[in-house]
């Protein structure tokens, strides 16, 4: 047992007292008093032994009398015992403590922090009875050995007072509030070395250094201030403080300027946006009622409310941290003077690493004050390095005197202006601060010597500027601190980004004529990226700062790894790639290219993950990791694994250019939106290219890191964040769309289909699919590109299913057809096959020596030269509005655009004019509309749906008639039709984009109707080989039969295409799904019911399979009104004929009650309220629904070769054909489709 006070040894010796008493009751013995041991009484008592009565010399002589007479029970000898024994561990217990007090180790404030006690009492002149300390005789402490002082002898703290460690440190409860506000302090030495201080403030107060120190110097007595300044006061220095990050350096107590400075932080504690770091450097003897916070690391309760009486004063309860003084001193100012300004020397030396390179400026903002403040100003202005200081003019007294001799001090040495006024400075400074002529004359010269450092005596005054804004005080302090401390551009740049003012930066730093040394403003915008400072990234921008030369491979994989910004969900998602990294790990641009890869999806391939950018990658971070090797042994480990990349670096020249990207700004769009920085995402959306595709990009990444949160369990509000930010992206991407297209409808169209190249290829179009964009699908511009893919070369109003039709059934009607001209099939998006078909045709028509039929475009060459003549609009056009490009076919047989030169062109736009109207109405050949007719993609729709419901015709009467030996025709046709589809499946698969087998799968697999052709295809080759077995037969025609369901449900991927079954087939999907989770829920009950049915009208059943079919049988079918009434409670035991009944059987009405209840009642209805949310819900977006599954039935069409199955395998041979001829050749093959304009 540990006793922890005296009262509680009082207390526990009352206890024992009162067992004494239950003793003597038992024992009819005389009260024994008790008393508190002393500790040498304890350590005799504690010694005592315990082996019987006679052993207590202790015990009065009464009770062993009694004891030996009449030999009581030995109840009364069991109590005493116990007693002695509590007696004897209490003394221990108390002795255990004393001990463990005198060997707890101190803390580290006690070990590093000490207090000053005044050891030697010398009078004082003014007052016998006190020390020069301040401290009564009688109260005075007294040290034997030293002997006291005669009136006259100077009193020093260093000589006088003796240290020792602190007994005052902890945390101050202000009361009066509506929650008390806490402040840390400490009692500390003033001659405490400052960077023990600054280890305080760091790692014991967990702050961080200051990016700027504000030293408050003013009055301490009270003083009133005018009601616009004291406004202005308050709102300036709470804004630089907070803006900044900077501390707030005061006097500490309640009281004059610290008082102002408390009230404008209460204005802060109002806001609610953080706490500014003040410190309050206080003496501690002139603290009121200073024993109260005597202790170690203790919660002090305290009002912030100072008796009337009392010369002392309280701390001001706006304060977060206090330094309180000691030297030894009671009722005395001055303590902490020479403290404070040395930790602020020793703050103004400490680098702002990582920030900037500079130190951390300090400032002294000086309001109101006295005689010393004076002083403390010509120390500021005079210290090496010097400190500049900005005056409140207006606040009275000193402030007042040093602005008005700041106005009229001339640059020089000498003061004209000032000498003619001595006398009237010199009485005013009497009548001021009430001091002497010769006090006042030694202010003077001291107000002298401040102005001969005019320049860094900056003086706040409230008025009105020229353009009507008022000046402000925070601006007055940071543009103080540039014009003092002389520093260059650079170094001022940084320290307005270290504060995040982009005003200052603004105003005095990208002046007109400012020179920048190479590379300074590369610095800075790496510096406003990675801290996320959205004005700065804008400003540096506006003032020259080439982005396509600063952003390198180096330093967009730096920022990747940056420690700064918002918190994101870049390493969970970066865990499923990389699934085992280590702690501490360097993120790669391959590895980002693994995330945007898993982000994106389908066929989307990242460039950093492309083999072309390997070796690059390798070469530039091998010739930086070079560059860093001397510099930086940690930059070099960094990138030493960069020399196994790729064994083509060593033959790969290095150049500058290499570690550039062709467009940085969708570089660090993506590394904006992995990174979760909303707003630097807008401003690399709002600069550079591709501004739809960049929406449309970041709108993906955001939806799937939103999906990949919530897979994660992560926070709600982090998903609803992700997805937020996502419908900002979309809703931008439309509004973008809508713009364009109200400008120029055709520009627009050739936006949407245009590949680009720094986006894997893809088009608009093909990215607002991946981003489930529906809006962006059913905009008037992506409609109308769709309904031209859709109809092809053919131009019919009315009437257009049926006159596909009948061109299918009767091909010499296609010569009555509208077809588009030849110049409008060339503005038409095409994939690669038909480029290349194309090209031949052309071929075919200049080898040709007849020209064309009715109409022919007059050659160029053959025009007046008046034509000819350069044309300044046209250049503009060709230059400012997009680069003219033309096709070009690569290895691997993709069509793409390559820049060409626009004088190439311009012969073109002075004929387009002449030639405009002959253009539009240029017909087409014969073959080429019958080209034109059966490539479109509804001709191939309307032929494949036919020959798909003549396969459901033949496949339907070979199902329903008898199965011979072997096949009929129209079985033969059956087996072509779905063979031929299945080749036509792995066509699909390998001509898509992707490189991986798996990854090509998992693209064909997006749409759910290809895993099912693929599963109904291989079921069927199943049913197919047991079906030319004779013994087997049977079994093959079961499976055709189940296999057939599949084959009628397919109609529905047809239906889709209508406009008013398209959205009731997506319902159905979406129903389907839905329904998944009933089942399960109806599975429960119907078990539930099933079993217990089943085991009570049944129970002597043996284990059979057939037993699942009794105990799902019946309930199921309940569930359709097929109630089974004979079987639920069959007549048993009233007859003789009747079975006997079973134990129970009258339960089972009761069950089913309940099953029927439950099942039919509450299930059923709660699925019809899902489905009809789901109606509800797809109903209102029906159309765009549509328009979204049209998008990908046109492009499944535009790429299914000309005929359907089973003629495809003709379509197949003639492509394998040609592509083994153009390998022959030398020439690049087809391997994927791709849209070109």
């Amino acid at each position: 047992m540990v006793i922890d006070s005296p009262h509680a040894t009082h207390k526990y010796l009352r206890r024992i007292s009162r067992d004494f008493s239950t003793v003597r009751r038992f024992s009819n013995t005389p009260a024994v008093t008790l008393t508190v041991p002393s500790p040498a009484s304890a350590a005799a008592a504690a010694a005592i032994p315990l082996d019987g009565p006679e052993d207590m010399p202790s015990t009065p002589r009464g009770i062993r009398k009694r004891q030996r007479l009449r030999k009581r029970s030995s109840v009364s000898s069991t109590l005493s015992k116990v007693l002695i024994l509590n007696v004897r561990d209490l003394l221990k217990a108390q002795a255990n403590s004393e001990s463990t007090v005198e060997h707890q180790p101190r803390s580290w404030i006690e070990t590093n922090f000490q207090k000053r006690e005044c050891i030697k009492f010398i009078p004082c002149p003014k007052d016998d009875t006190k020390c020069c300390c301040g401290q009564a005789q009688i109260t005075h402490q007294t040290i034997a050995g030293i002997e006291s002082g005669s009136p006259g002898d100077l009193w020093l703290p260093t000589k006088h007072t003796r240290p020792q460690p602190t007994d005052a440190y902890g945390t101050i409860e202000f009361q009066g509030g509506a929650h008390p506000t806490k402040a840390q302090y400490v009692r500390l030495s003033f001659d405490t070395r400052p960077e023990l201080l600054v280890q305080l403030f760091t790692k014991e107060w967990n702050l961080e250094l200051p990016k700027l120190l504000i030293t408050v110097q003013g009055g301490k007595a009270n003083f009133d201030l005018q009601a616009k300044l004291k406004k202005e006061i308050r709102k300036g220095l709470l804004k630089a403080a907070k803006t900044t990050g900077a501390w707030i350096f005061t006097g500490g107590t309640n009281t004059g300027v610290t008082k102002q400075v408390g009230d404008a932080l209460l204005l802060e504690g109002q806001q609610r946006t953080g706490r500014v770091v003040s410190i309050g450097i206080a003496p501690w003897g002139i603290v009121e009622r200073n024993h109260e916070l005597l202790g170690h690391n203790r919660e002090v309760p305290c009002h912030s409310i100072s008796s009337p009486r009392s010369k002392l004063a309280v701390l001001n309860n706006r304060h977060a941290y206090f330094l309180l003084v000691d030297n030894g001193t009671q009722a005395k100012y001055g303590a902490e003077l020479i403290l404070r300004r040395k930790l602020e020397k020793f703050i103004s030396n400490l680098k702002l690493h990582p920030f900037t390179h500079s130190s951390t400026p300090v400032v002294c903002l000086v309001i109101e004050g006295g005689t010393n403040t004076i002083r403390a100003v010509l120390e500021y202005v005079t210290d090496s390095p010097p400190v500049p200081v900005v005056v409140c003019d207006g606040s009275g007294r000193a402030a007042d005197l040093l602005a008005f001799v700041h106005k009229y001090a001339s640059d020089g040495e000498e003061q004209p202006v000032l000498e003619s006024m001595r006398e009237y400075l010199i009485g005013t400074i009497q009548k001021t601060f009430e001091v002497g002529v010769d006090q006042a004359e030694k202010l003077y010269q001291e107000l002298l010597q401040c102005t001969r450092n005019k320049n860094l005596i900056t003086v706040f005054r409230i008025q009105e500027k020229p353009e009507g804004e008022a000046q402000e005080l925070d601006q007055t302090i940071l543009t103080a601190l540039f014009k003092s401390q002389h520093l260059s551009p650079p170094e001022q740049l940084s320290l307005a980004l270290t504060w995040n003012r982009v005003d200052i930066a603004r105003s005095e730093i990208f002046v007109y004529g400012q020179e920048w040394p190479n590379g300074a403003l590369d610095e800075a915008m790496m510096q406003a990226l990675e801290h996320d400072r959205i004005d700065f990234v804008k400003l540096l921008l506006e003032n020259g700062v080439s982005m396509k030369k600063f952003l390198t491979i180096p330093r967009l994989e730096e920022l990747y790894n940056t420690k700064h910004g918002p918190a994101n969900t870049l390493g969970y998602i970066l865990r499923d790639v990389r699934p085992h990294i280590p702690k501490g790990y360097i993120y790669t641009l391959h590895d980002i290219g693994l995330v945007i890869n898993k982000l994106m999806g389908g066929a989307y391939r990242s460039y950093y993950t492309r083999r072309k950018f390997r070796p690059i990658y390798a070469k530039v971070m091998n010739s930086y990791a070079n560059a860093c090797r001397k510099s930086s042994s940690y930059q070099y480990q960094r990138y030493a694994g960069a020399n196994s990349l790729s064994l083509v670096t060593g033959l790969l020249p290095f150049t500058t250019e290499m570690a550039l990207f062709e467009f940085p700004f969708n570089e660090l769009l993506i590394w904006a939106v992995l990174t979760k920085r909303q707003q630097m995402a807008l401003l690399m959306w709002t600069h550079g290219e591709e501004a739809l595709a960049k929406s449309l990009v970041a709108c993906k990444l955001y939806k799937a890191m939103a999906h990949e949160a919530a897979e994660d369990d992560l926070d709600t509000e982090i998903y609803e964040e992700l997805r937020s930010y996502a419908k900002e992206f979309e809703s931008k991407g439309n509004k973008l769309l809508d713009f364009s297209y109200r400008q120029d409808a055709e520009k627009a169209q050739r936006l949407l289909t245009c590949e680009l190249h720094s986006w894997s290829n893809q088009s608009c179009l093909s990215l607002a699919v991946a981003a489930n964009h529906r809006a962006l699908l059913a905009h008037p511009c992506s409609q109308v590109i769709l309904a031209d893919l859709w109809m092809g070369g053919l131009r019919t109003r009315k009437n257009t299913n049926f006159k596909v039709i009948l061109g299918l059934v009767m091909p010499f009607y296609i010569r009555q057809l509208d077809f588009k001209s030849k110049e409008e099939l060339q503005q038409m998006p095409q994939t690669e096959e038909e480029h290349l078909e194309n090209q031949n045709l052309d071929n075919d028509d200049s080898d040709r020596s007849q020209p064309d039929a009715e109409c022919k475009l007059i050659p160029v060459e053959k025009q007046s030269p008046s034509f000819h003549s350069p044309a300044n609009s046209t250049d503009a056009l060709l230059a400012d509005t997009y680069s003219v490009r033309e096709t070009k076919v690569h290895e691997n047989g993709k069509v793409s655009l390559t820049d060409s030169d626009p004088s190439q062109f311009r012969e073109f736009f002075h004929l387009s004019e002449f030639t405009n109207e002959i253009k539009q109405h240029q017909p087409l050949r014969l073959k080429k509309k019958f080209y034109e007719f059966y490539t479109a993609p509804i001709t191939k729709f309307w032929a494949d749906s036919i020959a798909y419901m003549f396969f459901l015709i033949m496949f339907s009467f070979t199902v329903l008639v008898k199965m011979g030996p072997m096949p009929r025709w129209q079985e033969w046709y059956s087996i072509a039709y779905i063979t031929t589809l299945g080749f036509e499946k792995v066509r699909e698969i390998i001509s898509s984009e992707p490189v991986a087998i798996t990854h090509k799968f998992s693209v064909w697999a997006w749409n759910m109707w290809n895993p099912c052709d693929g599963a109904a295809i291989i079921l069927f080759l199943i049913g197919l080989s047991f079906r030319f077995r004779p013994n087997t037969m049977d079994i093959g025609r079961v499976i055709y039969c189940v296999d057939s369901i599949y084959w009628y449900l397919r109609i529905l991927n047809i239906l889709g295409v209508n406009k008013y079954l398209g959205p009731l087939v997506t319902m159905m999907g979406k129903m389907v799904k839905n329904m998944i989770y009933f089942v399960v829920l109806l599975a429960v009950v119907l078990m539930s019911f099933g079993v217990s049915r089943q085991a009570i009208l049944y129970p002597n059943n043996e284990p059979t399979w057939r037993l699942i079919r009794e105990v799902t049988y019946q309930p199921y079918f309940m569930l359709y009104g097929e109630v089974f009434a004979d079987d639920i409670d069959p007549p048993c035991g009233e007859d003789p004929r009747q079975p006997a009944c079973v134990t129970g059987h009258w339960v089972t009405p009761i069950t089913m009650s309940m099953y029927l209840l439950i099942a039919n009642i509450l299930l059923i209805n709660l699925l019809i309220a899902v489905f009809n949310n789901i109606f509800n819900e797809v109903n209102s977006v029906s159309h765009q629904v549509w328009m979204f599954q049209r998008f990908t039935v046109v492009m499944e069409y535009q790429q299914k070769p000309v005929l359907p199955p089973p003629f495809i395998a003709f379509c197949h041979f003639y492509s394998l054909l040609k592509y083994c001829v153009r390998k022959a050749k030398g020439e690049p093959g087809m391997s994927k489709f791709s849209f070109v304009p």
